[in-house]
């Protein structure tokens, strides 16, 4: 099998019996080894202190008045923080049940770095067989916000943060042109001649995806797949959709925050305008393998997944949106 994703840190955790991913001392580690959390220069004894006794014991338990003690008050904040999750993460019995907990209780005092994270490392393990860059490429929209041109037909997905990091430069092609300033030459859109140099760059993340193509869609549709059934345990079918034409839709989950506005728009019977037309980037219908965990008011009609970009031509997708908001039996009941 082909090594890819290093950075999701799946190498730090044990698979459990159950196949999901055990919370171990190194993942922990690996959090407090990022530089939002290695003390500064200037940083008090006090938070100093905290730091080196978590690194060596990251299961240590932190009492309220060691975080009082720490000075400045946004580094005390920054801890206050990453100690409640760190928490939850070790009172789950895997990284999935963690996030599963995570998502269903409401995100509270959760940062999306943090949620992108384990998004990344579940996917991971989801995807720990899958031999299709398509697949892979287009399941870095589920942690990675991506930046969007519409140009003849293509509708070109570059990584943002790599995009925005590399802006200033002169641009070098017209593909550069559209997506930002960055150097032609770490910037390819992935096609069957240049798939094989996936590999070797997943954890670059500067291969465009163009949304476009049917493989780009089927590769999308198969992660969501992966990510359904490894989650919830519940075997999904995805298929793309040209568009929603359905005169009788029952359900739909918006995977990003302006995909679920103009899916409610749609539900109440507005028609959109072009503007909001182009802004609504792809159409999916997602059918279950077992008709006994859909809830009855869908029965046998499939759930519409709806993919937009906002206003500012990003995509950022909420993967979680469909943890709680797929149409599952057991959660009407």
């Amino acid at each position: 099998m082909t090594e890819f994703w290093v950075s999701s840190g799946h190498h730090l955790t044990q698979r459990t019996e159950g196949g999901g991913l055990a919370v171990t001392d190194e993942l922990i580690l690996a959090y407090l080894a990022r530089p939002e959390l290695v003390p500064p220069e200037e940083a008090c004894d006090a938070e100093r202190g905290l730091h080196a006794a978590l690194m060596a014991d990251p299961r240590r338990v932190v009492s309220r008045g060691e975080l009082q003690k720490i000075a400045d008050a946004d580094a005390r904040e920054n801890w206050e923080v990453m100690l409640a999750f760190r928490d939850r993460l070790l009172g789950a019995r895997s990284v999935e049940a963690a996030y599963l907990a995570l998502v269903r209780g409401g995100l509270q005092g959760v940062p999306g770095l943090f949620l992108n994270q384990l998004c990344h490392l579940i996917l991971r393990n989801a995807l720990d067989a899958c031999d299709d860059p398509f697949v892979l490429r287009a399941a870095e929209l589920f942690f990675r916000p991506q930046r969007v041109s519409l140009h003849e037909g293509s509708v070109l997905l570059a990584d943002a943060e790599v995009i925005e990091a590399r802006e200033g430069s002169a641009p070098l092609s017209p593909l550069v042109t559209m997506l930002g300033k960055e150097a032609a030459n770490e910037l390819d859109v992935l096609n069957d001649e240049n798939a094989w140099t996936y590999w070797s760059r997943s954890d670059a993340f500067t291969m465009a995806l163009n949304l476009a193509s049917s493989q780009a869609r089927e590769g999308f549709a198969r992660a969501i797949e992966a990510y359904v059934g490894h989650l919830l345990h519940t075997p999904v079918r995805v298929e793309p959709r040209d568009g929603l034409e359905d005169p009788d839709w029952r359900w739909f989950v918006g995977l990003d925050a302006e995909a679920t506005r103009l899916g409610n728009a749609l539900w109440n019977g507005e028609v959109l305008d072009s503007a909001a037309r182009e802004r609504l980037l792809a159409v999916f219908a997602l059918t279950f393998t077992d008709p006994a965990r859909v809830d009855e008011r869908v029965g046998d009609k499939p759930v519409y997944l709806l993919l937009a970009m906002n206003a500012q031509k990003t995509v950022t997708l909420k993967p979680h949106n469909l943890v709680v908001g797929l149409p599952l039996a057991d959660r009407a009941a």
